[in-house]
Parts: C-alpha cells; sequence; structure tokens
C-alpha cells in the first residue's frame, strides 16, 4: 500500500510574518487570527497558510487553569512579575511567551478530505525535526512530565522539553501550533509556572490534576544546542524549511474580508477573557 505523502507538503504555501508587532501585539489577537485562518482555509478562501508570532512577556492559560480556586492571586502574581495573562480557546493549560520565544502556526484546509488529529501534530514534529536537521541531537516526541503544559507531543532533547504543540478546528480548518523556546532559560519560565500553580491553587483539592511542574526538564534551544540561537535565526530556517516543502511561497496579510471575520473572532476571545480574568 502507498504510503500517504505528508501535509507539509502543499503545492503553495502562504507566508504571514507576526514576530515584529511589538509589545502592544496582545496574544488574544493572535488567537483571533488563527481562528480567522481557520474559517478561511476550512471555506476553500485559501491554501495552507504558515504563520510566525510572537508576544512579549505573556502566560497563556488554559480552559482548565481559569478553574483554579485562586486564579485572581495567581494572576496577581503574574502582573507583579510584569506578566500579562490570557485564556486561549484552544487545548492545553499555561505557557509562557516572551520575546525569546517563536510561535508557529500550520493552517491547513480540510476541503478535500479530512486531516486526522494525529496527522496534524506529525507534520509540526516532522517541520521541526527538518528545521534542526543539521544538529546531531534527536528531538523526541513524548510527554515530558514535570514540564508545563505536558502533552504526548511535548518536543525534547535528551529529556529536556523546548516546545509544545496544540490544535485548535473550525469549520473545516485546522490549525497547529508551536510555542518553541529559542533564547533564554527554560528552567526560568518553568519556575514561573511552578509559582503560579502553588499560589492559584494552594493545597485545595481539585478535580482537574494540575502538573507538578519540575522546572529543571525544561530547556531552550540555544541552552541544548549550546549555541547562541535567536528567534530570527528559528524564523529563518522556518521559511526555508517551509519553501522546501512547496512549489512556491509567498507572503501576505489578512485581507479584507479576513478582516472582517477577525473583528469577530476578536471579539469573542475578548468576552471569554473577560468572562474568566477580571
Amino acid at each position: 500500500m502507498r504510503e500517504e505523502r505528508s501535509i507539509l507538503y502543499q503545492k503553495t504555501w502562504r507566508i504571514i510574518d507576526h514576530t515584529s508587532m511589538g509589545p502592544q501585539f496582545s496574544a488574544l489577537q493572535s488567537f483571533a487570527t488563527d481562528d480567522t485562518l481557520c474559517h478561511i482555509a476550512g471555506q476553500g478562501s485559501s491554501v495552507a497558510i504558515a504563520r510566525a508570532w510572537v508576544h512579549h512577556h505573556t502566560v497563556v492559560l488554559g480552559i482548565q487553569d481559569s478553574r483554579l480556586p485562586f486564579l485572581e492571586k495567581g494572576r496577581q502574581y503574574l502582573e507583579d512579575n510584569g506578566y500579562r495573562a490570557i485564556v486561549r480557546n484552544s487545548g492545553g493549560l499555561a505557557v509562557v511567551l516572551d520575546t525569546g520565544v517563536l510561535n508557529l502556526s500550520l493552517v491547513f484546509p480540510e476541503v478535500d478530505k479530512r486531516i486526522d488529529i494525529n496527522r496534524g501534530y506529525d507534520a509540526m514534529v516532522e517541520l521541526i525535526r527538518y528545521m534542526f536537521r543539521a544538529y546531531d541531537v534527536e528531538i523526541e516526541a513524548r510527554e515530558i512530565v514535570g514540564s508545563y503544559c505536558p502533552g504526548s507531543y511535548d518536543l525534547s532533547i535528551n529529556g529536556k522539553k523546548f516546545a509544545g504543540i496544540s490544535q485548535r478546528r473550525i469549520r473545516n480548518g485546522v490549525a497547529v501550533q508551536i510555542y518553541l523556546c529559542v533564547e533564554g532559560s527554560g528552567s526560568t519560565r518553568a519556575e514561573l509556572v511552578k509559582q503560579f500553580y502553588s499560589i492559584a491553587k494552594e493545597n485545595v483539592e481539585t478535580k482537574f490534576v494540575y502538573p507538578s511542574i519540575v522546572p529543571e526538564v525544561m530547556a531552550s534551544l540555544s541552552e541544548l544546542l549550546q549555541i547562541e540561537l535567536t528567534v530570527q535565526d528559528v524564523m529563518l530556517t522556518f521559511l526555508k524549511a517551509i519553501q522546501d516543502h512547496s512549489d512556491s511561497i509567498y507572503s501576505s496579510q489578512l485581507t479584507e474580508e479576513e478582516a472582517s471575520y477577525y473583528e469577530g473572532y476578536l471579539i469573542r476571545m475578548q468576552e471569554r477573557n473577560e468572562k474568566f480574568i477580571k
């Protein structure tokens, strides 16, 4: 039986670069953007889209995090340490975003054929392994116990996690999202989330089991590869990898039609956050 070709290979990839939007660019805007692109791709109005984005000092919480018994205390701790907290609309738990973290989204249309959930994850793993193929390291995809936002598609080198993947599906569109800790200290970011959970949960018994974070199991790619790697370095590697997996690529921003959808998705994100974070 012929092996199915990876969905990472697309005839045309559309590139959207949101890595230089500055500190006023909210993660709420990013999640609204990916919802918009899911919607557009799902209705067949766009080719596959590869988007890159960076945010300043933000902790992105999951839905379960928003149910922590002392959430407001935890949010205040983050704020006191210079971080804004928002609640996202995709799965997972708390993650740290800052200028040393590169976020990538691959948005696929399901117009012709449904994309199995694991196939979406596998495409992102394939991309990251391809991007760092020049280094003598093995990138594993498995849960790293003790990391923040643990999952079966944690990416690690020598047992230390540097990335996590999530998915979002809307109207026959699939967005596979990853955060890559590129610069700085992975364990320092993990310590921030560890303290957040300690304050927001205290010793209360909860139905949901929140992760017991061990900061030492997390690291940045700069630490793991032992080189001075920057977000822009990885961004260039990402663009080259996308180019290598297509016949053509082109760069764009949201169209007028997409911008109208975006406004609606942004309002939903804002309303969600007004409900959870006072």
